[in-house]
């Protein structure tokens, strides 16, 4: 292995514990301070879930380069799928956040953002089972 490639799964790993594991304790945190009606915390989140979020492409894009010529190899095409599956549900949360925050700043008590809870809660889950399978396929499926 080259200098170049220790260096690209170096930076793959670490965007990967720096990035994506508070991206899903962002997203598992949301519904929680939504039932809680507590916007400062729920904006604050956000905040972090789009900066996690973009951190995150960093993950994709070294593994990408560390990919190379085996960009073909099944576990590589399974793993780059799943993570735009999630890239996609990411954006749907957000999507949801921003609705729910807009409801909790809205003066109708009958409007308290809890039509948002469930969706959020389940594509966080979702979202966080997805990393799981990612990190199964890069370790046991990984020549």
């Amino acid at each position: 292995m080259s200098f170049l490639d220790k260096l690209l799964l170096w930076l793959h790993i670490a965007f990967a514990i720096f990035a994506i594991g508070p991206l899903t304790v962002v997203t598992s945190s949301i519904p929680r301070y939504i039932r809680k009606q507590d916007l400062n915390v729920l904006r604050y989140l956000k905040r972090m879930g789009r900066v996690f979020g973009l951190l995150t492409l960093g993950v994709f894009l070294f593994g990408l380069l560390l990919g190379g010529s085996n960009l073909g190899e099944v576990y590589l095409t399974v793993s780059m799928t799943l993570f735009i599956v999630a890239a996609v549900m990411l954006v749907i949360i957000d999507r949801d956040t921003k609705k729910a925050i807009a409801a909790l700043e809205n003066d109708d008590p009958s409007d308290d953002g809890k039509v948002q809870v469930a969706r959020i809660a389940a594509l966080g889950g979702i979202v966080a089972l997805i990393w799981l399978v990612i990190l199964v396929l890069m370790v046991f499926f990984n020549p």
